[in-house]
């Protein structure tokens, strides 16, 4: 779930915030003075950046699913059937032509980053290919499956490299993108929806770093109750104001502010059936956390639709 999250958190990333200027780095600072025209460039950039992160993550993790289930078929173990890996096409990863100047001092390291983790993308499958290969034509029979697990070392390996650079970027470009996202938002007619919708993406995010730790521990009642009521009142007051946006060209706005805030309501119910579930145990199960995903998963594609 860990790295599903990651990817998540990110993506809540990817649309209009206002941060405060307090603490803000010197990057922020120098995207606050250059104006609408690069901080556009660095939004575009984030945007496009975390579309790719999320598709390739999810063909990545299926492609190490596939390599585990490969070597114990090598091996000679039970497999029912093999793990499905539909190639990717990473639209968004082709629509970035260059990382923007407006990074500044930080626009080298962003770069080194973007570098390898297109170069283990790309790695990565170029293995899984060599490893299908393998597979498809038994190949396995006779070397006993030592080809497989090589290949399976080298796809962990460059997997976690692939992880580590998204990440990297994803917080080395998060000071400007905020920064770049207060310039673009100051004037703009839905600022105080997409405000307080970010803040209702923001104490989600806090829910499920909770659930996370509890999930790979023991389950902690009180402490996910008061997660429950903090994210509940949220909801409820983001659930009460009134898209009175008086622009026609965002009229349809009205209903995605509202599918945000259904899908978060939706979240509760989870969320609720989830401490009910886990009490008596001690630990959250298995489908209950897949069911939080799920619901969290809604809630980002609402969100997302609605701001973009």
């Amino acid at each position: 779930m860990k790295k599903v999250m990651m990817v998540a958190l990110a993506l809540s990333l990817s649309v209009a915030s206002v941060s405060c200027k307090k603490g803000m780095d010197k990057i922020g600072n120098a995207v606050l003075k250059a104006g609408e025209n690069e901080s556009q460039s660095i939004i575009d950039f984030n945007n496009d950046f975390l579309d790719s992160y999320k598709t390739s993550s999810r063909h990545i993790e299926n492609i190490v699913k596939y390599a585990e289930a490969a070597v114990k078929k090598s091996k000679g173990e039970t497999v029912y059937s093999m793990p499905v890996v539909i190639g990717s096409m990473d639209y968004s990863l082709s629509k970035i032509k260059e990382v923007p100047a407006g990074f500044e001092n930080d626009k080298k390291v962003i770069e080194t980053d973007f570098n390898s983790y297109k170069a283990k993308r790309e790695s990565i499958n170029k293995k899984f290919e060599e490893l299908k290969s393998y597979i498809t034509s038994e190949d396995y029979k006779d070397d006993k499956g030592a080809k497989a697990e090589a290949l399976k070392k080298d796809i962990d390996t460059e997997a976690q490299a692939f992880f580590t650079a998204g990440e990297n970027i994803l917080t080395k470009i998060k000071p400007a993108t905020d920064a770049a996202e207060e310039v673009i938002l100051k004037d703009h007619p839905m600022k105080e929806f997409i405000v307080s919708s970010k803040g209702l993406m923001s104490s989600m995010d806090s829910v499920m770093d909770v659930l996370d730790k509890q999930y790979t521990g023991s389950f902690n009642e009180a402490e996910a109750q008061k997660k429950y009521d903090e994210f509940e009142k949220i909801v409820t007051d983001n659930s009460k104001k009134v898209f009175n946006v008086k622009e026609q060209q965002y009229a349809y706005k009205k209903t995605q502010f509202e599918s945000v805030n259904q899908k978060a309501s939706d979240f509760l119910d989870k969320f609720r059936k989830l401490i009910r579930d886990s009490k008596s145990t001690g630990k959250i199960p298995d489908s209950n956390i897949q069911e939080m995903d799920s619901a969290y998963e809604s809630v980002l594609n609402s969100y997302n639709s609605f701001v973009k």
